[in-house]
C-alpha cells in the first residue's frame, strides 16, 4: 500500500522531528524534491534537498496499519 504527501519542512527543528517521526513508521518513507529522491529516516539525506518548495513523501507499507499509523504522523507536516 503506498501513500504520498507534500511536506513543508522550513526549519532544522521541523526536519529533526520528521526523521524522528518516520523512524516509528515501518517500511520505506521516500522523500523527493524535483529528480533527488532520499530515505525519509536519514537526516544526512533530508539536509541534502532544497527545502524552498513542498517535499513529495512517499510511503510503501505493507498493509493499512503501517500506512494508517504514517498518515497519522505525517498531519502536522502537511499543513
Amino acid at each position: 500500500m503506498t501513500k504520498e504527501f507534500f511536506v513543508d519542512l522550513n526549519s532544522i527543528d521541523k526536519v529533526k522531528s520528521f526523521v524522528n517521526d518516520m523512524s516509528k513508521v515501518e517500511g520505506d518513507v521516500t522523500v523527493s524534491s524535483g529528480q533527488y529522491i532520499v530515505d525519509g529516516k536519514s537526516i544526512m539525506g533530508l539536509f541534502s534537498l532544497d527545502f524552498s518548495k513542498p517535499l513529495r513523501v512517499t510511503c510503501n507499507g505493507s498493509d493499512s496499519e503501517q500506512c494508517q499509523k504514517f498518515i497519522d504522523l505525517i498531519g502536522i507536516y502537511t499543513g
